[in-house]
């Protein structure tokens, strides 16, 4: 493999060796890759003991985690499969969602940011990944990366990212959104995976990120969730236009393994009310994750 410089240049493709089970050494800890007991074609990747991803190697429209699909389903309802989509994944692990958006968007460019460089090599060895141009793994860090974009050069972004139990606070702020924004072109959709305690401080206050930054905003979770009564995960999507313009979107959500509701603008910033938006710098209060599973669903 060619040399890299971390944080500009994508991981170049590696010879697929194909995955194989057992716990391997990474920049940031371990990662381990666990046969699905219940797919013969499904792999299950854990980063430092936390389910991360998974992989069906048979068929990428399969998404195993139930968030996923929602964010599928929310970018299926704004554009046809042949849009040329072009996609930034910040998060990468094994990119389950890079590979689904692939076979349903055959034109798409895809870049997907994961700041562990080793993991990256090994995804790319381990799984039938897309290669450039259609899915660029870069290494680097989400946000300096994210700053050094071009403006309006992307239509989707999907944040998805993880250290440990928390998404890192620089990536939740106010002044990283409008990063976001400005790489985004018109009618663009900005998604964020966000993972909270049953008190939903953290999500409240990343809606209210949310509502400041975009005209258009919507939610996606489970009942359960909404109301505070475990923890999971909340999608979050922010647009210069609005979300409700596909009446199937809805129905879609609520037939999942685990129905999902849709929240409109108007419940979004119904939920945001007396959050203040988060902020860089210190000083800034933000709220307290710990303990909470990444991947709950």
């Amino acid at each position: 493999m060619g040399r890299k410089r971390p944080g500009k240049d994508p991981v170049e493709a590696v010879a697929g060796t194909g995955p194989v089970a057992g716990t391997y050494p990474i920049d940031t800890g371990t990662c381990e890759l666990v046969p699905d007991s219940f797919n013969p074609d499904g792999w299950i990747l854990m980063i430092n003991g936390v389910h991360s991803s998974h992989i069906d190697l048979a068929d990428p429209r399969h998404l195993d985690f139930e968030y996923m699909r929602w964010i599928a389903a929310l970018v299926e309802s704004r554009w046809r499969p042949d849009a040329s989509l072009r996609a930034l994944h910040l998060g990468a692990a094994a990119c389950s969602l890079a590979r689904y958006l692939a076979a349903v968007y055959p034109g798409a460019r895809q870049v997907a940011v994961e700041l562990d460089g080793r993991l990256a090599e090994l995804v790319r060895g381990w799984f039938d990944l897309p290669r450039a141009p259609l899915l660029r793994l870069r290494v680097g860090e989400a946000r300096a990366v994210t700053e050094t974009l071009h403006e309006d050069s992307r239509d989707l972004v999907i944040r998805d990212v993880f250290a440990g139990a928390k998404t890192p606070v620089p990536l939740t702020t106010a002044e990283f959104t409008a990063h976001v924004i400005r790489v985004l072109a018109p009618g663009g959709i900005y998604v964020v995976n966000c993972g909270d305690t049953p008190d939903l401080r953290g999500a409240r206050a990343e809606a209210a990120t949310i509502c400041a930054a975009f005209e258009y905003t919507a939610a996606i979770a489970d009942p359960a969730m909404l109301k505070g009564r475990r923890y999971g995960n909340i999608i979050l999507a922010g647009s210069d236009t609005p979300f409700a313009e596909d009446p199937s979107l809805p129905r879609t959500l609520l037939g999942g393994a685990v129905p999902a509701h849709l929240w409109d603008d108007a419940k979004v910033r119904s939920f945001a009310a007396g959050s203040r938006p988060l902020h860089d710098g210190p000083g800034e209060e933000q709220p307290d994750r710990q303990g909470l599973s990444t991947r709950p669903l």
